[in-house]
């Protein structure tokens, strides 16, 4: 992540503002696929009053449980995740962004917007709107603001579901490697690759 003390980066930067499912969803495929991500999260999320019954793959399993879980996944793919650092605004910098906190100014080439049904940073960013008052999206979740993505309830009027939260973390995250890589880019993986992957964690 490019910093005011540390200077500009070359590799692209991807800050995600709010750490549930949606905004961990998309930092994991940023930052597996080598992007430096950075996700700020106040623990403000849904999910610890939620137990999953209808998560697709998922018997039962309890909100926090599941959190903790995204959380290690995040983790183990080199994610800075800053904690209880709450960001307060989002403005267009340069040729990207700058997300201020109440500890300093941080850059970044992309935002991912995941606050929950908190739309006030999109709306600073003067993200175009839809008549049901959400944020206006496509299915890429890219924002009518180039390089600003929204996920989740900030773009859905009353579709609160960890499964549809999840899905458009992923959708902002492929499209920005898309971008990145200049075609599209498809992050699927086979049996060796979880070998591959796992293995080079456990060697760390």
């Amino acid at each position: 992540m490019s910093t005011t003390e540390d200077g500009p980066q070359t590799d692209p930067t991807v800050i995600v503002v709010g750490g549930g499912p949606a905004g961990l969803s998309a930092a994991l495929f940023t930052a597996k696929n080598g992007l430096e991500t950075t996700v700020f999260d106040t623990d403000a999320t849904w999910m610890h009053k939620a137990h999953l019954f209808n998560y697709l793959g998922i018997g039962s399993v309890g909100g926090s449980e599941f959190m903790a879980t995204a959380r290690h996944q995040v983790d183990d793919f080199g994610v800075d995740r800053r904690q209880d650092e709450p960001v307060t605004a989002v403005e267009e910098a340069d040729d990207g962004f700058a997300v201020e906190t109440d500890d300093g100014t941080y850059e970044a080439d992309y935002v991912i917007l995941a606050t929950g049904a908190n739309r006030d940073l999109a709306a600073a960013l003067d993200c175009a709107f839809t008549d049901e008052e959400v944020v206006d999206v496509g299915v890429d979740m890219e924002t009518s603001v180039d390089g600003v993505y929204a996920t989740g309830a900030m773009v859905r009027p009353e579709e609160w579901q960890a499964a549809i939260a999840v899905g458009d973390g992923a959708a902002a995250a492929l499209n920005i490697l898309s971008t990145v890589r200049g075609e599209y880019y498809h992050d699927f993986d086979v049996p060796d690759d979880a070998t591959r992957v796992f293995g080079e964690l456990i060697a760390e």
